[in-house]
């Protein structure tokens, strides 16, 4: 399937004000996309369209909550109006909860599917109907918990295999009608976004994130990519490690994972007595990093192999030369060294 070059596409981005939204819109900004920016956040909304508008770019804003199907379909009425068509469509909002799944609220519970899920449903659904014709791109953000779920994330773990399932069989039904659409799955790792602070804590300590932690950067580089090659799916950070340990030695990791990663999603100290979360009201404030106080790894070579196959290739084939040179100059020394022992 062929997809346009970013320069000529139209972008429209849910939860463009913080975060791998944010760090994608103005990524994509840069590589002269048009921008088309949801989220709820109406002065974040304003300040970030201006931005890149001064930077000579193309963008516009829609003040959009994605579980609100109206909202959203009248901010796809917008792109086309000022743009004439959607190239891709990201499906990026979404939110947290930390807590046992026994004693976090219905009402929170459902209230983060509204976002994480049906968002994402009901933006593809929309997309659809704009891209059926031209052709393009839906990609949605799922997560490596999309493959394994966590403790006191078990809400948030849900929602994103709900993703997963979602995007899968969209593809598939997509394929069948013959529709020159692509859909892919961006699954995330840790990543130093606002993430632990927009999160609803129920837990007592604050919370952070376990390392390894990538930087927002690599995600929008995946997303981007995706935008211009037809990827199914596409893991950022470490993540697939997980899944396949999931997947080899469930109960092993089951155990593992109740012994030690309840411990590195918080920090050893209370969380603040006032910290506003958002789940039910915005709090983003066009920040693309959040308050990870522990490395944060700014470049994968796993993902620039994933991105420039070729080269990748090359490196290998160059590595594998220089090994076997390498290997033959050690084996040629060492029958020297043999040689001059027996002279001796």
């Amino acid at each position: 399937m062929k997809l346009k070059p970013l320069a000529e596409q139209v972008i429209l981005i849910t939860g463009a004000t913080s975060g791998i939204g944010l760090t994608t819109a103005r990524m994509a900004a840069r590589k002269g996309a048009k921008v088309v920016l949801v989220a709820r956040n109406r002065q974040a909304l304003e300040e970030l369209t201006d931005e890149l508008n001064a930077s000579g770019n193309k963008a516009i804003f829609s003040e959009v909550d994605v579980s609100d199907e109206a909202a959203l379909q009248q901010a796809a009425t917008a792109a086309i109006q000022r743009f004439g068509r959607i190239d891709t469509w990201v499906n990026n909002a979404g939110v947290s909860i930390y807590g046992k799944i026994t004693e976090i609220s219905m009402e929170d519970q459902r209230r983060l599917f509204e976002t994480n899920f049906w968002g994402v449903v009901l933006g593809s659904r929309i997309a659809v109907q704009h891209l059926a014709a031209r052709g393009g791109a839906i990609i949605n953000i799922g997560s490596v918990l999309s493959d394994r779920a966590i403790s006191l994330q078990g809400t948030y773990s849900a929602s994103k295999h709900a993703v997963k399932g979602f995007t899968d069989a969209l593809r598939m039904e997509l394929e069948q009608d013959n529709l020159p659409i692509s859909v892919t799955l961006i699954k995330p790792s840790a990543i130093n976004t606002p993430y632990p602070q927009h999160a609803k804590n129920y837990q007592e300590k604050e919370a952070t994130l376990p390392p390894p932690v990538f930087a927002p950067d690599l995600v929008a580089e995946a997303i981007l990519h995706c935008a211009e090659n037809s990827v199914r799916d596409f893991t950022v950070g470490e993540g697939k490690l997980l899944g396949a340990m999931g997947q080899v030695a469930p109960r092993l990791m089951d155990k593992m994972m109740e012994k030690d990663m309840s411990k590195r999603q918080f920090k050893d100290e209370p969380k603040p007595s006032s910290q506003p979360d958002g789940l039910y009201q915005t709090q983003s404030a066009l920040q693309e990093r959040g308050e990870y106080e522990g490395m944060v790894l700014e470049n994968s070579l796993l993902q620039k192999a994933k991105l420039n196959p070729v080269l990748a290739g090359v490196a290998l084939v160059g590595g594998g030369v220089a090994l076997a040179a390498l290997l033959s100059g050690k084996k040629k020394q060492i029958h020297t060294d043999e040689t001059e022992d027996i002279d001796f």
